[in-house]
């Protein structure tokens, strides 16, 4: 049995199940129906698991297959990996006081902060000149 025919047999009963619990609290009517909510919060954490597993496996299994593809991605995660230490060092990691001098922020979580804004700024800027790079390039054609 292949991976696709588990995946369907899966999603069939995640469905019958769903169908169930929402007949049940619909047939509670208007009382209390806070057994039913959890029941069905546990549910969806199950359900989103096993969306995130199902990804995860082909993902992986698409990038293992195809050298190529592999190649692309560590590159990919290496100019991540670059930009992120880019953002890193330049990240201001002073200490932040509000108006009576009291500690708010320490300098360790300023830095973190500053690092992930930073790095959308960088990121940012590369999109924006690819995207008016390649507007400029298509429009002299």
């Amino acid at each position: 049995m292949n991976l696709h025919k588990v995946t369907k047999i899966a999603a069939l009963i995640i469905a019958i199940l769903s169908l169930v619990f929402l007949a049940l609290v619909m047939a509670n009517g208007d009382g209390n129906n806070e057994s039913w909510i959890s029941a069905l919060i546990y549910l969806s954490y199950v359900i989103l698991f096993a969306c995130v597993a199902i990804v995860l496996i082909y993902v992986f299994k698409n990038l293992f297959s195809n050298k190529e593809t592999l190649k692309g991605a560590l590159i990919t995660i290496g100019l991540l990996a670059g930009v992120l230490l880019v953002s890193y060092i330049l990240a201001d990691g002073s200490d932040v006081y509000n108006v009576k001098k009291e500690l708010l922020v320490s300098g360790s979580s300023s830095k973190l902060v500053s690092t992930g804004l930073n790095m959308t700024y960088i990121l940012g800027a590369i999109s924006l000149g690819s995207l008016f790079f390649f507007m400029f390039k298509n429009a002299k054609k």
